[in-house]
């Protein structure tokens, strides 16, 4: 007897927080998951799976942390702390959670809705080594930021070979048959054989950079080693229908290359060269110009977002985590984006300035920045609505305010 009646209380005390939490959070607390998200993830997980990604994809979001014990120590889930990190590790075991069955199809229906048809897409290949992970990333760059299209972890340090690039490329480029594409890499990816690879796929454009000690047939039989072409700062050159290297080059190509001038204190150590089949130096600065997207991508997910480099777990659970810290990712970059346009992210964040080079907050900052906002007002509902109260000649502001916030959280 006296058993039930304890578990009586406890269930009635849970009951009881939940409302009361639940009654405090009004209408303001932001869908957990994007109707593009809940579509897919629905029907292809088990009810028990979705709900656990649900909370773990809030967590990353609320917390920006992906390491397993930080997760457990948060999981909202009355068990022991023990119970909870091993129903982690459980889940991240799951053989459902792959780059192909959770963030392809989302990926695909997203491309559908915001691109159309023969549009112009940036693509970058990557890698990044935290400790050691070793991993190879394909993204679409938008706002700025990379999109991971698909990743794979390399069973090795150091960069990876023209086998394994095409491979991941092989797998990305079917997404994008609708849609002109332009590959972007930098020196790790100059091969002559991945560059003659892209030449042969329709649709396809590329802007792969090479390394200075690289040689071009500029005429019949005289070759010129890249770092002789005698660029200084301030100048750049274009060839069309060059050979490049000595041994398994190919014939037909384009060389761009320029060293930026100084600017400021701002000095480019060297030019960069560009092997390419796209058709103007202009073409070529532009397009390559969208590379430094993934490098902010990665930046995000290390420490200046969710701290991945943290994680200790290996093969199959890093996957996906990884894959869960691409859903929200995803979402925070799609959520900040849709706000930017919205007009409204001076709620969100400091403006930038009108003579800075560079946004001060990405779209990415700005979606994580709105969740963090639209929970601190659904949590604190209460003293928020006593705060407006209590400074009636502010009312009109407060109202302006208010209307902002229902337009944040409709991009949720």
């Amino acid at each position: 007897m006296t058993v039930s009646a304890n578990c009586g209380t406890n269930k009635d005390a849970l009951k009881l927080a939940i409302s009361k939490r639940s009654a405090s959070q009004c209408a303001l607390y932001p869908k957990m998951l994007p109707e593009i998200y809940n579509n897919h993830l629905t029907t292809y997980l088990k009810k028990s799976e979705y709900l656990i990604l649900l909370i773990v994809v809030e967590l990353i979001q609320a917390y920006r942390k992906v390491r397993l014990e930080e997760l457990a120590s948060r999981f909202p889930s009355p068990i022991l702390f023990e119970s909870r990190r091993k129903k982690l590790k459980r889940f991240f075991e799951i053989p459902c959670l792959t780059i192909d069955g959770v963030w392809i199809p989302i990926i695909k229906q997203w491309l559908k809705e915001s691109f159309n048809p023969g549009q112009v897409l940036h693509i970058v290949i990557d890698r990044s080594q935290w400790g050691l992970i070793n991993i190879l990333m394909v993204s679409l760059v938008v706002d700025n930021r990379g999109i991971p299209l698909y990743f794979e972890l390399l069973d090795h340090t150091g960069n990876s070979n023209f086998d394994t690039q095409k491979s991941i490329l092989s797998r990305v480029l079917p997404l994008l048959k609708e849609y002109k594409i332009v590959i972007l890499g930098d020196r790790e990816f100059c091969s002559a054989e991945l560059a003659k690879w892209l030449h042969g796929q329709k649709k396809v454009y590329y802007a792969l950079r090479l390394k200075k000690s690289h040689y071009i047939e500029v005429e019949k039989e005289m070759w010129t080693q890249l770092k002789d072409l005698g660029l200084s700062p301030g100048s750049s050159l274009y060839y069309q229908g060059v050979k490049v290297t000595k041994t398994k080059g190919f014939s037909g190509v384009n060389l761009a290359a320029k060293w930026s001038r100084n600017y400021r204190k701002k000095a480019q150590k060297e030019p960069w060269y560009i092997l390419t089949n796209l058709e103007s130096l202009s073409a070529v600065t532009e397009a390559y110009s969208y590379r430094m997207g993934i490098e902010e991508m990665f930046r995000d997910f290390k420490l200046g977002g969710y701290n991945i480099e943290g994680t200790q777990v290996t093969g199959d659970r890093l996957i996906a985590l990884i894959l869960l810290g691409t859903l929200a990712y995803s979402m925070a970059t799609f959520q900040g984006s849709l706000i930017l346009r919205k007009g409204v992210a001076n709620y969100i964040s400091r403006p930038s300035e009108s003579k800075r080079r560079y946004k001060r907050n990405s779209s990415f900052s700005i979606g994580l920045k709105a969740y963090s906002w639209l929970n601190s007002l659904s949590f604190f509902a209460e003293e928020v609505q006593e705060l407006i109260r209590l400074v009636p000649n502010k009312r009109a502001y407060y109202s302006r305010g208010l209307r902002a916030v229902t337009i944040i959280q409709s991009a949720f």
